[in-house]
């Protein structure tokens, strides 16, 4: 028995990532009845946004699925209320200390799982008690790393410290990438910018369509000032460039940055002056398609891949 598929009770230890304005019900509860384990991204909803989400989300499913809650929003004492409130069963934390909501949702029996991007954040997360880590290499979108290791360093090096289940994360979205990563010591795989190219996905069909036409080069790991976001190289980004060649400051940065640029972006559809985020692995992205076909894809090929290596 696979000991996320077991951690979890799904089908296969296939997780479809919390990403900001992608992430609702319909995409969490597509992958949950898919087989994977679906989450709904906390980062971009209010308190009252939520609720709907986990509500509608467990009426679209029956299989268990998670929320991600990034710990660097405001509201969190009320998100993290919500969910107590409404029994989700599953917590994904990431962009923060595992120590602060840790005890408090496995007092309330419920499994945590927290997203790190380095030996010593996986290490902490173990000690805070958290049931499974997320490591991420530099390869994905939103938020990760400062230190730019990549999924194929990371995740042996994670495997060889930690004792509690390892999911891979960054780079990930065909069956060959999810064999590899087990190969490296991941337990399971935790797949992002692949399910944005999805019916299913809340993203503006605009930002979908840009996904099919990026190749290798065309996004860049960026604001490790503020929080490390992978973005595409579109006018907003070249802004930016321009502005770090004048020397800027946290403050410039932000300014830049301003209120809801990432939703103007993925969520608005503008291309030019929003923020947009995705992984490396978007090269690889050239069809938009039903996260349950993806889901089935992805075994298929892993199956494959598996069998052709043990013929070599």
């Amino acid at each position: 028995m696979n000991k996320i598929t077991q951690l979890f009770n799904i089908k296969y230890p296939i997780i479809q990532a919390g990403m900001i304005w992608a992430s609702g019900y319909k995409l969490a509860s597509a992958v949950s009845n898919a087989g994977g384990l679906g989450i709904i991204g906390a980062g971009s909803m209010y308190p009252d946004v939520l609720r709907e989400h986990i509500k509608k989300c467990k009426a679209a499913t029956n299989n268990p699925f998670a929320v991600n809650v990034p710990m660097l929003y405001p509201n969190i004492e009320e998100i993290m209320q919500i969910i107590v409130e409404e029994g989700v069963k599953i917590v994904f934390t990431s962009a923060g200390n595992p120590k602060t909501w840790t005890t408090f949702l496995k007092e309330k029996g419920i499994t945590v799982v927290h997203v790190v991007s380095s030996v010593k954040f996986a290490l902490k997360a173990q000690e805070a008690g958290v049931d499974a880590v997320v490591a991420e290499g530099f390869e994905a979108g939103g938020h990760n790393g400062r230190e730019e290791t990549t999924t194929f360093i990371l995740i042996p090096m994670v495997k060889e410290k930690i004792s509690i289940p390892l999911i891979a994360a960054g780079g990930i979205a065909t069956g060959r990438g999810m064999l590899a990563a087990m190969v490296l010591g991941a337990d399971g795989v935790q797949v992002g910018s692949r399910f944005i190219a999805t019916p299913e996905a809340s993203s503006h069909q605009a930002f979908k369509e840009m996904i099919l036409d990026l190749e290798d080069g065309d996004t860049h790991l960026t604001l490790k000032e503020l929080a490390p976001v992978r973005l595409i190289k579109n006018k907003f980004y070249n802004d930016l460039m321009a502005l770090y060649a004048k020397g800027a400051t946290t403050d410039d940065l932000k300014t830049l940055l301003g209120r809801a640029r990432a939703k103007r972006g993925m969520f608005e559809g503008d291309l030019v002056e929003g923020e947009l985020e995705v992984g490396q692995i978007a090269g690889l992205i050239r069809q938009i398609k039903p996260a349950a076909e993806i889901v089935s894809e992805m075994i298929t090929e892993y199956n494959n891949a598996k069998q052709e290596i043990a013929l070599m």
